[in-house]
């Protein structure tokens, strides 16, 4: 699903750049350029990092057992 229609760039893509370590709507912007138009997707991108940030609260600490 394209979620920036200004800068063609899609809810994957904007998954992958917080995987790959961005965690502000202004690190997004400045690697994939969410938000540097009308602006109107900065909200959904920013809903995006915080379920990203809920999740990993929840996640098993790597080395130990699940």
């Amino acid at each position: 699903m394209f979620v920036c229609v200004c800068n063609g760039i899609t809810e994957c893509q904007i998954r992958a750049a917080i995987e790959d370590g961005a965690s502000t709507v202004q690190e997004l912007s400045a690697r994939l350029g969410v938000a540097s138009g009308c602006g109107c997707c900065s909200e959904f991108a920013a809903d995006l990092i915080s379920a990203a940030r809920q999740s990993d609260t929840h996640a098993v600490p790597a080395g130990i057992p699940a």
